[in-house]
């Protein structure tokens, strides 16, 4: 099944009010799991199997310490007997448990088959809703926090099927059957025999549910330690440059002994309370031995009879114990669950409209009709007002002072914030009511946020088109100015970039964004000060590249130096999420307004100063 037909699926929610409750999560998760129905039909039947031919096994010993008995009894001829007898009880319970053996593994692995069923749609589902979630999402959002909900509370609830419900199965028939069998033969020591049954299950349960809420504050500060680590490792060239390994070192240590901390806490409840659930079970095999010596000796009870009591117990105790277990499991299921679903339920603040139609370019006039946006949680509005017209073959320049807006009337063309007012246009096309897909196949930002995947440098630029023929990726590198640069190392094309790009320069970075843009030739091209990093020569070169090309798009240049948009056929002046002035360099400059004033300041600053 296609990942988003996976993900549609796992995020309907089974209602709509009472959803988050751990009952419904568990039912869900179940849901997923009868996915697989013919792998769950052989974990469970193995299972019934199994727990049933374990359940034998004190039946056989009994029986066969009560024949070698009676045998014994009759002399020379009864020893033979014995002996004979001995060996077909032998080979029978080495059946049985070879059997039970058998079984065992097919429930084992089928049970965690259906696991990492669930786990794999889970996955998907979960990293494709990452992908969908709007940019206002992961600007809340750590992403360290995001790769602990992906991997610890996804496994999680990827372990309930064979931890809960098949052992929930396998308990039933251990410790029912088995209590059941224990009282009928012989009621008081059937009390005596289960006496631990109650204190075990409790304080087992009780144990788990104390891991359970310690595991999450563990989860919480593991979660922490790692964000730690993942800012040194992306900052570490800060670390060094300004000497702060003993404060780093500090701030690792203090997260690592909060963790350790947690831990011994763990062992320690974890050891205690083995230990007395270990007493209790042997205070009840001692009362049973004691009871039921006296019972033998008595002929109430045959020896055969007290030796199943005795392995009835040694098999009890480990179920009992799972109890606890149990309880854990389903317990996690619930947290983990709800915070898997709580996400992969959250509405998408980005999507298609009902009946939305892919986007079709023709003139390709772009318009802002007086569009307002404020952030999420923000006290007032970021952009007010803003209205302008872009046709096919202009460039439009942006600039302000920082937080004027600039970068998000950027970001609201691609769609990766919804306007809160007015509408954006293509070609008279509300871009709300057209796909995502088309919007963002005709509308392409090169990011100042040079990002490069760790792989060949020629797989970073063909990103937005894969299978691109080798000539039009070294196009796209020519006109970024790459190309030259690429020719000289000795892989070419196939050197592999480091982690972020780390291995190249700021300025190399930012042309391999730039290459990665042109490839797509889109309709719109929006540079947000992608050339911040690159030197004025290599800009000019760029600049003339793409001016040769801009006939084909609308261009805008969002930018903090006006040497980046001075060629602009009209340049906007953000302040204060307001167009406060526009025009062409030359009339901007004779405005004698803001824009003169930075112009002066950037290119005669001693005078501006003055």
């Amino acid at each position: 099944m296609a990942p988003m037909a996976v993900a549609d699926e796992i995020m309907r929610p089974t209602d709509t009010v009472g959803w988050r409750s751990g009952f419904n999560t568990i039912k869900r998760v179940t849901k997923l799991a009868l996915r697989t129905p013919w792998m769950v039909a052989i974990a469970l039947i193995s299972t019934v199997i199994a727990a049933t031919l374990q359940l034998l096994v004190p039946v056989l010993l009994g029986r066969a310490v009560d024949q070698t008995q009676l045998l014994l009894s009759g002399g020379a001829s009864g020893a033979e007997a014995a002996t004979a007898a001995l060996w077909a009880t032998a080979w029978l319970v080495l059946g049985v448990w070879v059997t039970r053996g058998i079984f065992t593994v097919f429930q084992n692995y089928f049970s965690e088959s259906v696991g990492h069923h669930v786990g794999y749609m889970l996955r998907l589902a979960y990293y494709e809703k990452i992908q969908r979630l709007s940019f206002g999402f992961h600007d809340r959002m750590h992403s360290g926090d995001l790769i602990t909900l992906g991997m610890l509370d996804l496994e999680g609830v990827r372990m309930f099927f064979s931890t809960g419900l098949v052992r929930i199965l396998l308990l039933s028939i251990l410790i029912g059957v088995g209590g059941y069998l224990l009282l009928s033969t012989d009621l008081t020591l059937g009390l005596l025999a289960l006496s631990f049954v109650p204190f075990v299950a409790w304080r087992s349960s009780v144990t788990q549910l104390k891991l359970r809420g310690t595991w999450l504050e563990l989860q919480n500060r593991l979660s922490d330690l790692s964000r730690v680590m993942e800012e040194n490792l992306g900052g570490i060239r800060v670390v060094r440059a300004f000497a702060g390994k003993p404060y780093e070192m500090g701030k690792y240590r203090s997260a690592s002994e909060n963790a350790l901390d947690l831990a011994h806490e763990r062992v320690d409840i974890r050891v205690r309370n083995t230990s007395m659930m270990t007493f209790s079970f042997l205070v009840a095999m001692g009362l049973v031995l004691w009871i039921g010596s006296g019972k033998v000796m008595r002929g109430d009870i045959t020896v055969g009879t007290l030796t199943s009591f005795l392995t009835f117990m040694t098999i009890l105790q480990m179920p009992v114990r799972q109890l606890g277990m149990l309880v854990n499991s389903f317990a996690r299921t619930a947290t983990c669950g709800e915070r898997v679903f709580a996400l992969l339920d959250l509405d998408l603040a980005i999507t298609d409209a009902p009946g939305a139609q892919d986007l079709q370019v023709s003139d390709g006039v772009l318009r802002f009709d007086n569009v307002g946006f404020t952030y999420p949680g923000a006290a007032k509005p970021t952009l007010e007002g803003i209205s302008f017209e872009a046709r096919r073959g202009e460039t439009i320049g942006i600039i302000g002072p920082p937080g004027s807006g600039k970068s998000t009337i950027a970001h609201l063309i691609p769609r990766f914030y919804d306007v809160t007012g007015g509408s954006i246009t293509i070609d008279g096309q509300d871009i709300r009511d057209v796909t995502l897909a088309s919007l963002r196949h005709e509308v392409v930002a090169v990011q100042q946020d040079a990002f490069l995947f760790t792989t060949s440098l020629e797989n970073n630029i063909a990103y937005g088109d894969p299978w691109a023929p080798p000539s039009k990726i070294a196009d796209a590198s020519a006109s970024a100015q790459l190309h030259q640069f690429i020719a000289t190392l000795p892989a070419g094309y196939e050197t592999i970039v480091g982690e972020r790009g780390a291995s190249l320069s700021g300025g190399q970075r930012q042309r391999m964004t730039i290459a990665r843009t042109l490839m797509l030739r889109p309709s719109v091209l929006i540079f947000d000060d992608s050339t911040a990093a690159v030197d004025a020569g290599t800009e000019q070169r760029i600049r003339t590249t793409i001016q040769a090309q801009a006939d084909e798009r609308v261009t805008i240049i969002v930018a903090h130096r006006l040497n980046s948009l001075m060629h602009a056929d009209r340049i906007l002046f953000i302040e204060d999420g307001r167009i406060v002035e526009q025009g062409n360099h030359a009339e901007l400059l004779e405005l004698g307004g803001r824009y003169r004033a930075l112009h002066d300041l950037q290119n005669r600053p001693e005078e501006a100063a003055q």
